[in-house]
């Protein structure tokens, strides 16, 4: 049975690359914020999965309670930040050093 919950992690793990990849990529804020929440949520299971291999359910779970509360404030906090700067573009938050292109003064 354990080697049922280890492969479900390690796909479980490949799918947060995936994740990983459209939270650096994503061509808008939303598309980033969107990956991490969904690298935040497969973490939780990941973690509920890890306890039922080391037969400690009961500590992992609260563990990964407080992970997912705290990954839902992050998720709210950003949403509202992004509300209200309504910058929710890809402009200005460039990654790998990519910043946007000025225009020139007139």
């Amino acid at each position: 049975m354990n080697g049922f919950f280890i492969g479900a992690g390690v796909i479980l793990c490949l799918l947060m690359l995936l994740a990983l990849y459209r939270t650096v990529v994503g061509p808008t804020i939303i598309d980033r914020m969107m990956g991490a929440t969904v690298i935040g949520t497969k973490t939780t299971i990941l973690l509920v999965i890890i306890g039922t291999i080391y037969g400690r359910v009961e500590m992992f779970v609260d563990i990964a309670l407080a992970y997912a509360m705290l990954n839902f404030i992050v998720t709210i906090a950003a949403s509202r930040y992004f509300t209200h700067h309504k910058n929710i573009t890809g402009a200005g938050f460039g990654v790998f050093g990519r910043v946007p292109k000025r225009r020139p003064k007139k």
